[in-house]
Order: structure tokens, then C-alpha cells, then sequence
């Protein structure tokens, strides 16, 4: 999906990549993220961000909930980070990263909430009273006020199977009614997903129904009463969309794939963020027509379309990807063609590492001519050492 726009972007990862796996430094089946290039778009978004009044969370699902990268994007200045599940918020509290949002897209369980109170976030989000009523329990426990946001939609919204769930946009004024007799938590505001989407490569990201759900929410909440201080507006969030969502309304946002320069509209390297992420792995054999190279980054929803192949005689060849099924598991992935066993391969495509097994390579130093190894992680975040073991 991206691989011209790196070519164009950051040739400079490309060459940095193939020369630790040439070292065996790193392994097919890995991630390699140019740091230097993450902590650039990170400035660049938050820059934007802040010329139009509008609060960056950080995402960090898409680069494998990973602390040690976190870290270093917050210290460009952002408040801290959004954990999409509870599992990605432990992994991050326990390595001191401070949570702004928790609870969206995944509800926090009744058992975790006391953990994630203690780190004080700024705003969970709750898709029922139940729930608002069960964080209630436990910040009353601790002595605290928890600020909660309400997930809202129209039945004619676009929802993604697996997330539905929240309060009807004509039922939403009654939910929060109810939650304001509760004490120990108050409404902040309302959210939704996704408020853009971009509908080929290349595209530059549109309003969804479901923005304009969240928007007609946050005004029936103020017409009745509610100070709303967040309209959470999360999916797509980059340089280029920043400035149309706080036009309309929004007053916060999570950038994830931006900081890696791997949103749809970058296609074609034209974003101002820069792509600072690859794929990397090996030839492992032929078979008819096909080579098959390692897998396990395989996310259903990349994109991808081509890899470049390095061959052993020092050439450049392009082919075009066979992913595998969905019914299938990526033990390797497909290219058009006969290439030599042993050949490095390269992907640039859209990806939930997460969701993965792959490694993630942390690589310092590119912008200066550089490149240095800082990390060898697995896809939750966990750091690995150069062999590929947990430290």
C-alpha cells in the first residue's frame, strides 16, 4: 500500500533495515520503525494540534502498545495516551506511561477498574450505566471523581462488527441524567468511532454519519444542561484532518497510524508525515509460480499489494503480494514470481501490530546517516534482547 511512498519518503529505513538483517541482527517477520522519523511526526502533529485548539492522545495499538516509543512521543509534548483495551492500559501503566483515555474502544472489566482509577486518566469512556455505575463503586472506594465519556450513535451509523455498543444518540440526555445521580463520577464529554474514513488510497479522509452523531450528542447534552468539555473524534486523526475536525466541533483526538505516516491518504508519500515503518522478512521457499516468505505480520485490513526483493546478486525486484485467506493462518505470505531463497523482502502497508507475532525494531539514527539499534520488542510492547528472548 505504501511501498512507492517510502521509496519516495524514507529510503533511508530501507537501507537501514536491510543492513541490520544482513548483520542478523534482525529476524524475518519484523516491524522496523525509523524513531527519529516517529518523534518528526510526532512534533508535526502536535504542532497542528495545537494551532487549532484541539488535545492529542496518543495512540499506540498500531505500533504494538509499545512504553519505550510512547515515551518518547509523549516527551514531544503530548498529555499522554489512549489504551484501546485494558490490556494494553496495563501494560503501559506498569511502565509508567500516563493513560488520558481508557475504556474505548474496549470497556474496561468491573475487576480491572480499581487498577485503572489508581492511575488517574483524564477520561474513561462508557458505553453503559451499568458500567458508569461500576467505576462509581470503586472511585468512591478510593476517594476519587472520575470524568467519563459517553460512546454515542444513530442506528445509521457506520459501526464495525466486534464494536458496536454506547447510547442512542435519542437516548443519550436520559443516560446521562441517570449518571450525574451517581456520585463520584461526571460527564466530560461524549465520543465515537470512526469519525473519518477515506475511501480509496490516497484519499484524504471524509466526514462519517457518525461524526455528525457525535456532534448533534454533545449539543442535545449542553442544551440540557451538561457542561461538555470533550468531543472525542478518534480514526484518521493526522496533520491533514486536524484542522476540518476542530472546525466542526471537536475539541480532541487520537493520532496512531499518523505518527508512522501510515494513513490512507499517504499512499502516495504526500502527507506531511513521513512513512517511519516497514515490514520486513525473507524468502523462505518456491512453490509453482509463487515465492513464500515468512509471515506473521499479516493484518487483514493492510492493503498490502507489492514487496520489494533484494537478491543475493545485490538487484532490486518488485512483485506483487498473495495475502493469505482469511480463513488462513499467515505461517507465510505469497509474491508473484520466482525469487532466490534467502532474498530479503520488503512491505510498507497499514497495520494493527498488536494483532500480530511479528518483532517490532526500534532503530535510532537514521536522519543523521547513523542508524543504531535501541530496541528489540514482541508485538505487545515487551522489550526482547538481540536474540530474540525476553530479557
Amino acid at each position: 500500500m505504501f511501498i512507492t511512498a517510502l521509496q519516495r519518503q524514507n529510503p533511508e529505513l530501507i537501507s537501514a533495515a536491510l543492513s541490520l538483517w544482513q548483520q542478523r541482527i534482525i529476524r524475518p517477520d519484523s516491524y522496523v520503525i525509523d524513531v527519529d522519523a516517529v518523534e518528526e511526526n510526532a512534533r508535526r502533529i502536535l504542532h497542528t494540534a495545537h494551532r487549532h485548539h484541539l488535545t492529542p492522545y496518543v495512540m499506540s495499538k498500531q505500533f504494538g502498545r509499545n512504553p519505550w516509543l510512547c515515551q518518547r512521543i509523549i516527551a514531544q509534548g503530548f498529555p499522554g495516551v489512549t489504551a484501546v483495551d485494558f490490556k494494553e492500559a496495563r501494560q503501559l501503566m506498569q511502565h509508567g506511561v500516563p493513560l488520558s483515555h481508557v475504556g474505548h474502544l474496549v470497556q474496561i472489566p468491573d475487576g480491572e477498574i480499581a487498577a485503572i482509577l489508581m492511575q488517574r486518566p483524564e477520561a474513561i469512556t462508557v458505553f453503559s450505566v451499568a458500567k458508569a455505575r461500576a467505576i462509581a463503586v470503586q472511585a468512591q472506594k478510593l476517594n476519587l471523581t472520575q470524568a467519563l465519556l459517553l460512546k454515542v450513535y444513530h442506528p445509521d451509523d457506520d459501526l464495525y462488527p466486534g464494536q458496536e455498543g454506547g447510547f442512542l444518540l435519542d437516548e443519550v440526555v436520559a443516560a446521562a441524567r441517570q449518571i450525574t445521580q451517581l456520585e463520584h463520577v461526571k460527564v466530560l464529554g461524549v465520543t465515537h468511532f470512526p469519525c473519518l474514513l477515506s475511501q480509496e488510497a490516497g484519499d484524504i479522509p471524509q466526514i462519517t454519519p457518525n461524526f455528525s452523531t457525535l456532534i448533534e450528542a454533545a449539543a442535545r447534552l449542553r442544551k440540557a444542561g451538561f457542561q461538555i468539555d470533550q468531543i472525542n473524534a478518534p480514526s484518521a486523526n493526522s496533520c491533514s484532518t486536524l484542522a476540518l475536525l476542530a472546525q466542526l466541533g471537536a475539541t480532541h483526538v487520537e493520532p496512531g497510524h499518523a505518527f508512522t505516516g501510515t494513513v490512507p491518504a499517504n499512499a502516495f508519500g504526500t502527507e506531511p508525515e513521513s512513512l517511519a515503518m516497514l515490514y520486513l522478512t525473507e524468502i523462505s521457499h518456491n512453490y509453482k509460480n509463487i515465492s513464500l516468505c515468512y509471515g506473521g505480520g499479516h493484518y487483514r485490513r493492510s492493503h498490502v499489494r507489492h514487496a520489494l526483493i533484494f537478491t543475493p546478486d545485490g538487484k532490486m525486484h518488485q512483485a506483487e503480494v498473495v495475502p493469505p485467506q482469511d480463513h488462513s493462518i499467515d505461517y507465510y505470505l505469497g509474491l508473484n514470481g520466482q525469487f532466490p531463497v534467502g532474498s530479503a523482502v520488503v512491505m510498507c502497508f497499514r497495520t494493527q501490530i498488536f494483532v500480530t507475532r511479528s518483532d517490532v525494531v526500534m532503530v535510532c539514527g537514521i536522519s543523521q546517516g547513523n542508524p543504531q539499534l535501541a530496541g528489540v520488542f514482541d508485538s505487545q510492547g515487551n522489550k526482547l534482547n538481540n536474540s530474540g528472548d525476553f530479557r
